[in-house]
C-alpha cells in the first residue's frame, strides 16, 4: 500500500463505520473534521444505514457548534475502492460486519455505547448522546496527539 502522498492525494483519509450511520459515526466524522482540520479527509458510513440522522445526535452536536442537519446516512459501497489511512469501527456490529477495505493501512475498533438504545426517555437518550459525543471527542484527541 502506498501512502496518500504517493497516490497524488495530499491528505490522509479516515472512514468511521457504524451500523446505522445515524449517530456515533456521524458525530465522529464531524468531530474529527473539526479537530484534524485540513490534514485529513473524513467520511462515515453504515453497514445498514438508517433513514435519517438521529435527532438527539443533531442536538448534541449543535450544542458544540457542529451542524449535522445536512448529513445523511450512507453505505460504505462508494468507498470500497478508496485507499484509507485509517478505518475506525465505532460499534461491535460494524466491527463484525465491516466490509474489507483492501487499501486500508490500519483498522481500529473504538466501541461506544449506542445512544438510541440508552434506557429511559428522551432526556436520558439526549444525555447519552452528549456523553458519547464527549467520549468520541476525547478518543479522537488522544489519537491525533499520538500521531504527531
Amino acid at each position: 500500500m502506498t501512502d496518500s502522498t504517493q497516490t497524488g492525494h495530499s491528505r490522509k483519509r479516515v472512514l468511521f463505520l457504524c451500523t446505522g450511520n445515524s449517530c456515533r459515526s456521524q458525530m465522529a466524522e464531524a468531530l474529527w473534521r473539526r479537530l484534524a482540520g485540513d490534514a485529513w479527509e473524513v467520511v462515515s458510513a453504515g453497514t445498514k444505514p438508517a433513514d435519517e440522522i438521529y435527532p438527539h445526535a443533531v442536538t448534541a452536536m449543535a450544542e458544540v457548534g457542529l451542524d449535522l442537519r445536512g448529513q445523511r446516512p450512507k453505505t460504505p459501497d462508494g468507498f470500497t475502492g478508496t485507499p484509507f489511512d485509517l478505518v475506525v469501527t465505532v460499534c461491535n456490529n460494524a466491527e463484525q460486519e465491516c466490509p474489507t477495505f483492501a487499501g486500508a493501512k490500519r483498522k481500529v475498533h473504538w466501541p461506544f455505547d449506542d445512544p438510541p438504545r440508552a434506557p429511559g426517555g428522551e432526556a436520558e437518550k439526549l444525555a447519552a448522546c452528549r456523553r458519547v459525543r464527549d467520549e468520541i471527542e476525547a478518543r479522537i484527541r488522544k489519537f491525533l496527539a499520538e500521531e504527531k
